[in-house]
């Protein structure tokens, strides 16, 4: 599918966390860019005379998103590392992943784990993501302070809480634009990745999970198929392009999926 490492280039930026060797392909910034421009138009409007301009607030988005995804793929590396594994890190276009090299237990191959490994795995990274995120929102909240980053999320944030979008707006244009970068991506991109759509993660629990209570791959496949399908097509419905177009892009690989399965008789 799309979980493909990038090969690397000398235009890689390369750093280690926790003994985990991170790598980020210079196509993750190309996609920052890209992922990013209409958020930042929104704060550049929001802001008015107020606002840094368009390129020092990509960058500040591109910044925000390192270190939120960062976060992500070091909770699958120390899941793997719970588990026996070494794990590297590779940041790209499409996100993130954390790759297993080695067990470094003689008795356990990171081939052979056991589907209920495989969830807290797989949960490691956003939920990792989700917390740092909700670590802001509450210290931001405490500080006494309105959140503007719900204003450009799903209504439903606002209704289930109200009190997010309450109390004072931050004054300063560059500590919002922090705020409202790094909380977006880490609860938005962290709960689309729950979503039980292969790769995802949310879809590879999900898998596991039809492992685990006796179904195959392609009961999981057919659910990622439709969910993928209803999230695109909401996405393109409501204004939400990119979001449209990756998950449907993602709902007609699984259905590729599917039809191989189908003809090899699984």
């Amino acid at each position: 599918m799309f979980l493909q490492e990038p090969a690397q280039s000398q235009y890689d930026l390369r750093f280690t966390l926790m003994r985990i060797p991170i790598r980020v392909s210079w196509t993750f910034w190309i996609a920052t860019f890209v992922f990013g421009y209409n958020l930042t138009r929104s704060m550049d409007y929001y802001l008015g005379d107020n606002s840094l301009g368009l390129l020092p607030m990509l960058l500040v988005w591109s910044a925000c998103l390192l270190v939120s995804i960062t976060i992500h793929e070091l909770g699958h590396a120390l899941a793997f590392r719970r588990y026996g594994i070494d794990s590297s890190i590779v940041l790209y276009h499409f996100g993130g992943m954390a790759i297993p090299t080695r067990s470094f237990r003689g008795n356990h191959s990171f081939g052979g784990l056991k589907p209920d490994q495989n969830i807290w795995i797989s949960l490691a990274g956003p939920l990792a993501q989700l917390g740092s995120g909700i670590l802001l929102v509450v210290a931001v909240k405490l500080a006494g302070y309105q959140l503007f980053v719900f204003e450009l999320m799903p209504e439903v944030f606002k209704v289930a809480i109200p009190s997010l979008v309450q109390g004072n707006s931050i004054d300063s244009p560059g500590l919002l634009i922090l705020v409202t970068f790094y909380i977006y991506p880490s609860i938005m991109w962290a709960l689309l990745n729950l979503l039980p759509v292969l790769p995802l993660d949310g879809g590879q629990v999900m898998r596991s999970m039809v492992q685990l209570s006796g179904g195959n791959v392609l009961q999981a496949l057919w659910v990622s198929t439709i969910v993928a399908g209803v999230v695109g097509f909401y996405g393109l419905t409501n204004g939400q392009t990119y979001l449209g177009i990756l998950f449907l892009m993602l709902g007609w690989t699984n259905y590729q999926a599917i039809q191989q399965s189908n003809r090899m008789g699984y």
